[in-house]
C-alpha cells in the first residue's frame, strides 16, 4: 500500500501501525502518532490498521533538560 509518512510517500507491505513502526525501527520508542489528523493513543498502536492512502505523522519524543 502507499502511505504518506511525515510528508513523504512510502510503500508499505504490512497492514498495521505496529508493523510500520517496526519497519522504521521505532517500535518500543516513545512517540506520538496521527493517522489522517487523528491522534492514535499509544495503547492502540498494536491494533491500529492502516489503509492505502493514509497520512501518518510520527513525532518521536526526546528527553532533555
Amino acid at each position: 500500500m502507499q502511505l504518506t509518512v511525515n510528508g513523504e510517500s512510502r510503500s508499505f507491505e504490512g497492514e498495521s501501525l505496529s508493523g510500520l513502526l517496526t519497519e522504521l525501527k521505532l517500535d518500543g520508542k516513545p512517540c506520538a502518532i496521527e493517522i489522517n489528523r487523528q491522534l492514535v493513543p499509544a495503547s492502540k498502536h498494536a491494533e491500529q490498521l492502516l489503509c492505502d492512502g493514509d497520512a501518518v505523522e510520527i513525532l518521536t519524543l526526546v528527553g532533555g533538560g
